[in-house]
């Protein structure tokens, strides 16, 4: 088989289930023009945890992890079946690579996976699971993550780091808020990162890139990207997703990593 690219996709809002806009509808022309892969492995910053967590349930429940939202939300399924095999080889992998990482036999699929996925895969028809990002990760740590997941590249799986390129809530939860510059100046330097393939600047984004703290006050949604990029070895060709910014600052950009991909409104970069 074919090596898989990995992805990472920036999630938003929960809403962004009911509210797809140009960046749903890019994940939705994505899923068809890729390989079609074995299994989806989502790393999510809605599952945390001590030690590295792999779920591996032969059908995850969707879970509905947010509260204060419009009633049809909660009415959502994603009703993929789970994939316990690669699960438990995604679980050797990182044991093998140093990681004290342990099976979650009951672990459903949260927000930051059912989510996107609802675009991407809407027919909810391909084995999906999760592996949880570990707490105590920095950028060098999450890139290191991603690198021992991807020899699962190799077996038909398809990595997915899901975050959001922005996500400042506190910002997020205000009313009316017009596109702010900083977002956009934000993931304007992460993009050219990106397509210059310069790993080491993505690993140190929090902090050298402008306005780092007021895009991401807290690291967890930026991580995932570095997961992608280390499953991916930080190779190009890259092709970049211009998803827009929604609820004024919150960037829906997202990426794929070792593949270029005709779709309007992305950007490849070939070599490097």
């Amino acid at each position: 088989m074919n090596r898989l690219p990995s992805l990472f996709v920036s999630h938003g809002a929960p809403t962004f289930a009911l509210e797809p806009g140009r960046a749903g509808a890019l994940l939705r022309e994505l899923g068809p023009l890729l390989p079609r892969p074995r299994a989806v492995l989502v790393v999510s910053p809605h599952w945390g945890s001590y030690q590295p967590l792999v779920g591996t349930s032969a059908q995850p429940a969707t879970v509905h992890d947010f509260g204060g939202f419009p009633a049809p939300l909660y009415r959502l399924q994603y009703p993929a079946p789970g994939h316990p095999a690669l699960a438990q080889r995604t679980v050797d992998l990182l044991r093998a690579a140093g990681w004290d990482a342990r099976a979650h036999p009951e672990r459903g699929l949260d927000h930051g996976a059912w989510v996107p996925l609802m675009h991407l895969y809407p027919e909810a028809d391909l084995p999906v699971f999760q592996a949880s990002l570990p707490v105590s990760l920095d950028g060098p740590g999450a890139y290191a993550y991603g690198q021992a997941l991807a020899p699962l590249r190799d077996e038909g799986v398809l990595i997915v780091g899901s975050g959001s390129l922005t996500h400042n809530l506190y910002e997020f939860r205000q009313a009316g808020v017009p596109q702010a510059a900083y977002a956009r100046e934000f993931s304007q330097w992460v993009r050219e990162a990106v397509l210059a393939g310069d790993r080491q600047r993505l690993i140190d984004t929090l902090a050298l890139a402008p306005h780092a703290e007021r895009a991401h006050p807290t690291t967890e949604h930026f991580l995932p990207l570095l997961v992608a990029l280390g499953a991916a070895g930080g190779s190009l060709p890259a092709t970049v997703l211009d998803g827009g910014i929604e609820h004024g600052v919150l960037s829906m950009e997202s990426y794929v990593f070792g593949a270029t991909v005709a779709l309007p409104q992305a950007e490849e970069a070939l070599s490097a």
